[in-house]
């Protein structure tokens, strides 16, 4: 399977312009999932009307499923501006089960409680866990069991779907 990044980052900036049009939000705050969230929000962010730096969240701390996946995270930095009653558009690189954005959230709410908060995913793979849907899709995939989507970067990004046993 091939993917077409630049396809799909293009949408996603598309759609990122004409929802905050439709919804007035104007200077919202962009936060970046570390790390590929903070890839892709860094490759968007000109397409949002926002004069704020990207914002990034790491996770780590707030993921209920680290031990079960057997993941080893690396601990990066949060770093949130002030969020009471802003907008807040949340970008992550693949939306699957959604446990990394209700981590993200409940991340989110620990600084403070935000107008909004929309979800910007560059690939949805359509495999929840949890009720989280993402407002801006940048392209639906969907993937046999052992396949996953890989995001490398930052420069330059590439993505690819790889095999997992």
């Amino acid at each position: 399977m091939t993917l077409d990044l630049n396809k799909a980052l293009n949408s996603m900036k598309q759609q990122l312009a004409e929802y905050c049009q439709q919804q007035n939000i104007e200077n919202p705050i962009v936060v970046g999932i570390h790390s590929g969230g903070v890839w892709v929000a860094n490759e968007i962010l000109d397409a949002v009307p926002t004069n704020e730096e990207l914002a990034t969240l790491d996770i780590t701390f707030y993921r209920d499923d680290f031990t079960f996946a057997g993941l080893h995270p690396q601990v990066g930095q949060t770093n949130l501006p002030a969020i009471e009653d802003r907008h807040v558009i949340l970008v992550d690189d693949v939306l699957m089960s959604g446990r990394t954005i209700r981590a993200a959230m409940n991340e989110i709410f620990d600084f403070g409680r935000p107008a909004s908060i929309t979800l910007a995913i560059l690939f949805d793979l359509n495999s929840r866990e949890l009720p989280i849907r993402a407002d801006i899709v940048g392209e639906q995939l969907t993937l046999a069991e052992n396949q996953r989507v890989k995001l490398s970067g930052p420069t330059p990004l590439t993505v690819s779907v790889i095999e997992t046993h």
